[in-house]
């Protein structure tokens, strides 16, 4: 090589470093950042964006962000870091954001988790109960502080991306997302999903306490057949639009900027593959303008025998980054799906237009969000982490979501000062029940899963005078002498896929403590932890109270301010109460006969 032809190289090196230089000094807030972004990426770089890969996938290769200039990495499925502390979580995202500071292009990565009830993955984090609790609230304002005091939790752990709000319309209790859902009703997914939006992202996006909402799962996830979870919702058009699109509808007016696709499909049409609601509805008709994220390995199920087909099938129908489980040596992971793309643009079957649609709706909402600015967390924030003020929220929103389904003769609230309690069932002294499934692990799991919190045991304690004596056993024994029985009883813990059910009446076990507390001819309290109406309709006649407290979270001081006094109930129920399986599924006119409880029933004192 010549020296002029080595002075031309070089000065064509620096004019490359100089323009990108500029672009990154590009005023936030504006297009231009964007457009020049995208004039001086490669093919590679963009592709990198679009592809978000799992933290168990990546941990071994870290460098491969560098490598792939990849776009996002997420915590999912049960991947997490082996110091699951805060500090443990911060330092694992501070590390992988500098490697994106050895890029060319120097663009953040993005950090996603599904954190749907409270920062969940997080030992020392509040957990929040479960958005069925929160329909049962009615209660935007309280929906708002949650979101916005996870978003807190998230940032200071470094991760600024929630998988959250889910606004799916549970329209099947046997489906075992069920508790995801803030109700039956669309009104609910519409005003409570858009608040929790409004939390999450607060008035400016790019503040340090805000994070990026992700309304999910669209669309009609919560009204397949028999409730079959990523099944077929089988509905006219008239009929998805009215019930399953207003969350989509609302959250974009709330400023949501992304949305995650659904596994379900419409009508045998998978979502992952369904252009004309993901592009012609979803991004033309309703003018959402940020990015479309898969689900976990959803575009795999687009066409099982090629992985390269069902990447083309779901990009060109308008997904914009792909969630992709699997490390390099696995089946489908994210360095063939790299490779399969710059393939599909060579041949000419994704074309570069819809390429750079996808890696510009990104960018745009990384430049929204600051992270040009501020790739790194603040901090400051990790002390925010399970802090008084956001269990106080969380206690908060527990006391309102309880409702009160039955109170003979006005047995609550109960006296403080009473002299014997006994509290009974397995659920009362359990922190991994009270929260349900997405609780550290993917499935959740019951016992003494998170630090921090406290049991419905534990708040009973806290509650009565010091002179009363308070036992408890599992099996309900020992009852004599008490002046009452408080028994807590239901699900235990369980998320996507596993959570199905065919059979929903309250297990044999539950039921004996019940009647063993009932034949000793003492008022019984019945507390109901579950992530849907279980069928109660024998074992509720064996009790004084009935409340059902869903899935509540670390916060059981709330299910012993109502059970005590100390908050009159307010909670009216999210789903129609069914009196047998033979009526599920069951909503609010149904020509159905009478269900146990109607929607929207709750007692109050």
């Amino acid at each position: 090589m010549n020296s002029s032809m080595k002075r031309l190289l070089n000065i064509g090196a620096l004019c490359l470093l100089l323009h990108i230089s500029v672009v990154l000094a590009a005023k936030p807030g504006t297009s231009a950042r964007v457009d020049a972004l995208l004039k001086t990426m490669t093919l590679d770089e963009k592709i990198g964006q679009m592809t978000q890969v799992d933290y168990d996938a990546i941990k071994l290769n870290p460098s491969d962000i560098e490598k792939y200039a990849l776009g996002s990495i997420l915590w999912g499925g049960g991947s997490e870091p082996d110091n699951i502390k805060p500090q443990g979580w911060a330092d694992i995202c501070d590390s992988y954001q500098g490697f994106t500071q050895k890029t060319k292009m120097k663009i953040p990565l993005i950090f996603g988790i599904d954190a749907v009830h409270g920062h969940n993955n997080v030992d020392g984090a509040v957990i929040f109960p479960h958005n069925i609790g929160l329909g049962a609230t009615r209660n935007p304002k309280i929906v708002e502080q949650i979101g916005h005091a996870t978003a807190v939790e998230m940032q200071g752990t470094g991760i600024q991306w929630d998988f959250a709000p889910c606004v799916a319309v549970a329209r099947n209790e046997r489906w075992g997302r069920t508790y995801e859902s803030f109700g039956e009703d669309p009104a609910l997914a519409k005003e409570l999903g858009a608040a929790f939006v409004k939390g999450m992202q607060g008035s400016r996006l790019s503040a340090k306490t805000s994070a990026l909402a992700c309304v999910k799962h669209f669309a009609g996830d919560g009204g397949t057949t028999n409730g079959k979870d990523q099944g077929n919702t089988e509905v006219d058009e008239a009929t998805l639009r009215a019930i399953h699109l207003p969350g989509y509808v609302e959250g974009i007016k709330a400023g949501a900027l992304s949305i995650m696709v659904s596994y379900s499909s419409w009508n045998g049409k998978k979502m992952h593959g369904n252009k004309y609601l993901m592009t012609d509805v979803l991004k033309k008709e309703l003018g959402f303008r940020g990015f479309l994220v898969s689900d976990w390995a959803g575009i795999d199920q687009l066409d099982t025998a090629s992985y390269k087909n069902a990447i083309m099938l779901s990009i060109n129908a308008g997904l914009d980054m792909a969630m992709i489980p699997n490390a390099p040596k696995q089946k489908n992971n994210y360095v063939d799906f790299i490779a399969y793309m710059k393939e599909l643009v060579a041949e000419g079957k994704i074309p570069v237009s819809r390429i750079d649609d996808a890696v510009r709706r990104i960018l745009i909402v990384k430049n929204e969000m600051g992270l040009f600015e501020h790739p790194f967390r603040d901090k400051a924030l990790l002390a925010k982490i399970g802090s008084k003020a956001h269990r106080a929220i969380g206690r908060d929103a527990v006391r309102q979501s309880l409702v009160v389904l039955k109170n003979e003769k006005n047995i609550l609230p109960l006296s403080k000062k009473l002299k014997n309690v006994i509290v009974a069932g397995k659920g009362a002294d359990d922190i991994g029940m009270q929260c349900g499934g997405w609780t550290i692990s993917w499935q959740g799991k019951s016992g003494n899963v998170l630090s921090g919190g406290t049991t419905i045991l534990q708040a009973i304690k806290h509650t009565v005078s010091k002179n009363t004596e308070v036992t408890y056993s599992a099996d309900g024994s020992g009852a004599t002498g008490a002046d009452a029985a408080i028994v807590v009883v239901g699900e235990e813990p369980y998320a996507e896929m596993i959570g199905d059910r065919a059979d929903l009446h309250l297990s044999k076990n539950d039921v004996d403590v019940i009647e063993k507390l009932k034949a000793t001819g003492i008022p019984v309290v019945v507390v109901l932890l579950s992530g849907r109406p279980i069928i109660i309709t024998d074992v509720i006649k064996d009790s004084h109270a009935f409340v059902a407290a869903w899935l509540p979270g670390t916060e059981g001081q709330g299910v012993a301010d109502v059970l005590f006094g100390d908050y009159k109930p307010t909670g009216k129920l999210p789903h129609t109460w069914p009196k047998d399986m033979t009526q599920i599924p069951i909503s609010a006119g149904d020509k159905k006969s009478e269900p146990l409880f109607p929607y929207g029933f709750g007692l109050s004192y």
